[in-house]
């Protein structure tokens, strides 16, 4: 499973970036505007900053197929060909995955809550659905099983779409998805360090760290204990 940032504040995608291994970002409308910045100048530096090979996936804010078939061709001239053109999974944003798919241009489908969203999506030549996991729980139904069903409908139809689940509020969820196998999960940079953020994790090193420098004394490490 890909593991990308849903973030759009470049301080907090340098820190995961520092120390875990990541293979892209996720934005949206609304975390760009909670940048507070022009959203092309947020953009480009975060393409700067993850390279031409990381995936980068920015969504499209016109309500016709038309414009945002406009909006997706400025969006991978400005930033490259790696970057995946999010489009919402409703009766336009259908059309416009359609007309853009046709033309080479990579597509994550959005703000999908059901499997038969997703399977459009997939008919429509999305490379990846982006089911909300945590929204669709809110609703009353479980978004990990729909996740796993959205997952099972492409892979018994053969269609070369790809999960990439969004709106987590734990770790256990993208654990569950992990551990089914599904595509991709994009994750908040708090939810990512939360991963290994754990007191039982750092007693135990701190008995290690405690044990050692009881043989060889206080400060001493394997690199100047001899």
């Amino acid at each position: 499973m890909k593991l990308l940032i849903d973030d759009a504040n470049i301080e907090n995608i340098k820190r995961i970036y520092e120390y875990y291994a990541v293979d892209g970002v996720t934005t949206n409308p609304s975390i760009l505007a909670k940048n507070g910045k022009n959203p092309y100048e947020t953009l480009k530096e975060i393409r700067e900053f993850i390279g031409n090979d990381a995936e980068l996936h920015v969504q499209v804010v016109s309500d016709t197929a038309e414009e945002m078939i406009l909006e997706g061709h400025k969006i991978v001239d400005v930033l490259g060909k790696n970057t995946y053109i999010k489009i919402p999974t409703v009766q336009e944003g259908l059309k416009a995955m359609k007309k853009l798919s046709s033309e080479g241009y990579n597509i994550t489908a959005t703000a999908i809550y059901t499997p038969i969203q997703a399977y459009l999506a997939a008919k429509a030549g999305a490379n990846y659905a982006a089911p909300y996991v945590n929204r669709i729980d809110n609703l009353g139904t479980n978004g990990i099983e729909v996740t796993r069903k959205i997952h099972d409908i492409f892979e018994n139809n053969g269609l070369k779409t790809q999960i990439l689940a969004a709106s987590f509020k734990n770790s256990l969820q993208v654990l569950e998805l992990c551990e089914y196998g599904v595509g991709a999960s994009t994750v908040a940079p708090e939810i990512i360090e939360g991963f290994i953020n754990n007191p039982n994790i750092s007693s135990a090193v701190d008995v290690f760290t405690k044990d050692f420098e009881g043989l060889c004394g206080e400060g001493k490490t394997m690199f100047n204990c001899d």
